[in-house]
């Protein structure tokens, strides 16, 4: 039996990253009206726009994923996470590493307010290798602090996890069929990898087990970003 989201087309699973102002997220939402389906709102542009940004968004036709990576005691992030989701995100994210009671108040707190949202935790940044994970004080192989923050998420009742295409695979084995595996990092082939080191291309995160593939700059920074989201449709 099929997961929910594999009923839906991979390209309807491709979510385009807004790190950029305002204006210039507004301009590429409507050049992608029609044929990107998702949307990231992160820090960048959340911090300037407010739950504002979100409701825009919305109103073009578009899911949000709202990536601000909440990290913080249970009654602040039980509080960030039903803002949220009254501000209309589909998606959010929280870290990993602030614990199971942490995400599990999140959880209630998306639960209370009626949202369908999924809930995503963080498990290492796409930007970190094994040496700046040791620099943290995580001396684990990388594979195994993502394996167990995976869990950790699992137990508190969230939906899925964001973590590197390098992951996918050993996630969905361990998370099983239904949770939402979220990866950036994905980067078409011969594109620049920017500040990301943990990489695949769309088809290679799709194939390892991502539910979900978040693209920003090969197609937010090409000169026909509705061209390069239909090539990386057409890759898939």
């Amino acid at each position: 039996m099929l997961a929910a989201y594999e009923s839906i087309p991979r390209k309807d699973r491709v979510i385009v990253a807004l790190d950029c102002d305002r204006q210039t997220a507004l301009d590429l939402a409507k050049k992608l009206q029609g044929k990107a389906r998702w949307m990231k709102v992160g820090m960048t542009l959340y911090y300037a726009e407010g739950p504002a940004i979100v409701e825009i968004l919305k109103l073009l036709g578009f899911k949000v994923f709202l990536d601000l990576k909440f990290h913080d005691i249970p009654h602040q992030v039980s509080g960030a996470a039903a803002s949220a989701v009254e501000a209309g995100a589909d998606m959010i994210t929280m870290h990993a590493v602030g614990g199971v009671p942490m995400m599990q108040a999140a959880q209630e707190a998306v639960d209370e307010s009626g949202s369908q949202a999924d809930t995503l935790a963080i498990t290492v940044l796409t930007s970190m290798n094994a040496e700046t994970l040791a620099e943290t004080g995580v001396n684990r192989p990388m594979a195994e602090q993502v394996r167990a923050l995976a869990l950790n998420s699992q137990e508190a009742g969230l939906s899925g996890v964001v973590a590197s295409p390098q992951e996918a695979a050993m996630l969905r084995e361990v998370l099983g069929p239904d949770a939402l595996i979220v990866t950036p990092g994905v980067r078409p082939v011969g594109a620049d990898l920017g500040d990301q080191s943990r990489v695949a291309t769309p088809k290679q995160a799709f194939d390892s087990g991502a539910s979900h593939i978040v693209i920003g700059r090969p197609i937010t920074q090409a000169d026909d970003p509705a061209a390069a989201f239909d090539a990386i449709a057409a890759e898939l």
